[in-house]
């Protein structure tokens, strides 16, 4: 397909999270042309969080509405964010080539800030009862759960946030965690041990979830006591962590045995032009401020690396 000259940038940024988006800002304000692409929404994990509260200067802020605030500065600054699936790159020649299913983008630099993916729970009945009652986004989804009967399931801070935020509005909600000990910080925890209609299932995992239509029942094993039992619910919730989704890019850039693209702090990969950002790379901490970080270093980086191309 001929690469149209609108669809031609000085930066192209594939995703639309926190790291993308402060990518943008960076290479916007240093006076660089700039398209992102992400195949979901903007904001990433962040705006499915129901609240931030380790963000310096912000006391609290909804996810929601932290993700819309940044996507608005960006756009303020004449960002082009377009919602179209990343299908295929090819990082061989000077010139990066960027494929959605739409159109094929060509860019001077690449910063790949794509995030990463909620991990599945892989039992029978998942995958076909999604959106039938089985959801990865409490404070999307739990609306439609008002007096009901739900389970959430896993242990670190995402699954413990949504617990209490699915407790505001469920008649009950029943946590199973695979561990007899949270990861989560102690705060959240001694916030969930709290909360009366939260009741904690602890070595347990759910094996299956049942239903044609709807959710109607779960089967969970417990560990400890080698049985399964079926209990009858309305919702099954999942925040079992996240995985990094790089198989688009994997016949370029080198990955960690868990998938994740190496990259030290400078957010440089092995190929000249092409930056990482965010939770996808090689990090000790994925947090939204590393997101950010890591997006204003990728996004600086990459305009050092097209001021010095003189032969695009």
């Amino acid at each position: 397909m001929a690469v149209r000259q609108k669809n031609t940038a000085d930066v192209l940024i594939i995703g639309a999270g926190p790291a993308g988006i402060t990518a943008s800002i960076y290479a916007l304000r240093a006076g660089l042309s700039v398209i992102v692409l992400d195949g979901n929404f903007y904001g990433g994990q962040a705006a499915i969080t129901s609240q931030i509260e380790n963000y310096p200067a912000i006391r609290s802020i909804s996810g929601a509405v932290f993700a819309q605030q940044l996507y608005q500065q960006a756009i303020d600054l004449k960002a082009d964010i377009r919602f179209e699936e990343v299908i295929s790159v090819d990082f061989a020649q000077k010139m990066k080539l960027v494929t959605t299913a739409k159109h094929s983008y060509a860019a001077k630099a690449v910063i790949v800030a794509n995030g990463v993916k909620r991990r599945l729970l892989h039992c029978s009945g998942e995958k076909e009862l999604t959106g039938k009652g089985v959801s990865y986004c409490a404070t999307c989804d739990g609306m439609f759960f008002r007096d009901k009967n739900v389970i959430m399931v896993g242990g670190g801070n995402t699954a413990l946030e949504d617990a209490l935020f699915l407790s505001n509005q469920c008649e009950s909600v029943l946590l199973v965690h695979r561990r007899d000990t949270f990861s989560a910080e102690k705060a959240l925890v001694d916030a969930v041990m709290a909360r009366k209609n939260i009741t904690i299932m602890y070595n347990s995992q759910v094996t299956k979830i049942n239903g044609r239509h709807k959710v109607t029942s779960v089967n969970i094993y417990n560990s400890a006591q080698q049985e399964t039992i079926s209990t009858p619910i309305d919702g099954v919730f999942i925040a079992i962590g996240y995985a990094p989704d790089n198989h688009i890019v994997s016949d370029f850039l080198e990955m960690s045995p868990e998938g994740y693209l190496l990259a030290s702090e400078n957010c440089h990969t092995k190929i000249e032009g092409v930056f990482v950002a965010g939770d996808t790379r090689t990090k000790p901490l994925r947090q939204i401020i590393t997101a950010c970080a890591d997006g204003a270093v990728a996004a600086v980086a990459a305009n050092s690396y097209v001021l010095k191309q003189i032969d695009f």
